[in-house]
């Protein structure tokens, strides 16, 4: 946590926080001052995993539960798993959403043609959750674009922006607070409709790093100030 500042005191639920990318960002919020929860369909497996990071981060940073746990004690809610999973897990904890804001990290590839652009039904993943949950949950698009290569090393600045789509500027701009936690630049992209742009780069990401045998290549929008 940068030094000054004072705790935050919102609880962060990550579900999927097992998989690379949702610990990475766990891990990166805990350490900023967040109270941050890991969620899993196997709470046993989200309290292993936290045991692993904890140890790994030299203290007792990070708290293991269920999907449905996590989501009920939490303010902010992400979710970070494979689109095959999206609506089922969102059906899962659907009850205790309301009000809140949530993180959709949701990109739709689908193996074995992960470097193909798919376009969901209806445009977007996030849209689509949107959609199904109503208006009374705050849906934000971020992080698609970031690879869990440069979300390995919590404390280390990522060389990468994040594009920030929602419906709700106030639900936006506490996701843009957690984007800069997380070591990285936040830019509104405008809408959640505009989330569509966000997920089909992300395969595009993919071939360029197979292209080109780098590991984590990300966007940079040009033209801002620092």
């Amino acid at each position: 946590m940068p030094e000054g500042d004072s705790p935050i005191m919102l609880t962060v639920a990550v579900l999927g926080g097992t998989g690379k990318e949702g610990s990475g960002l766990a891990m990166r919020w805990a350490l900023y001052g967040y109270r941050v929860l890991i969620g899993s369909r196997d709470a046993a497996k989200a309290i292993e995993k936290c045991a692993e990071l904890n140890t790994e981060l030299g203290g007792e940073y990070l708290v293991g539960l269920s999907n449905e746990a996590a989501a009920q004690a939490a303010d902010i809610v992400v979710v970070s798993v494979p689109y095959t999973a999206q609506m089922s897990t969102y059906e899962s904890v659907r009850a205790y959403l309301s009000g809140k804001i949530v993180v959709d990290v949701t990109v739709p590839l689908l193996p074995p043609n992960v470097r193909t652009v798919h376009v969901p039904d209806g445009g977007s993943a996030v849209v689509a959750a949107q959609k199904s949950l109503g208006s009374d949950v705050k849906i934000v698009s971020a992080f698609q674009n970031v690879s869990a290569e440069k979300l390995k090393q919590p404390g280390t600045e990522v060389d990468c922006d994040v594009l920030v789509c929602s419906d709700h500027d106030d639900a936006k701009i506490e996701v843009m607070k957690l984007v800069e936690a997380a070591g990285m630049r936040p830019i509104d992209a405008g809408p959640l409709a505009n989330s569509a742009a966000a997920e089909a780069f992300t395969p595009i990401l993919l071939h360029i790093n197979k292209t080109y045998k780098v590991k984590g290549s990300g966007i940079r929008i040009t033209g801002l100030s620092s």
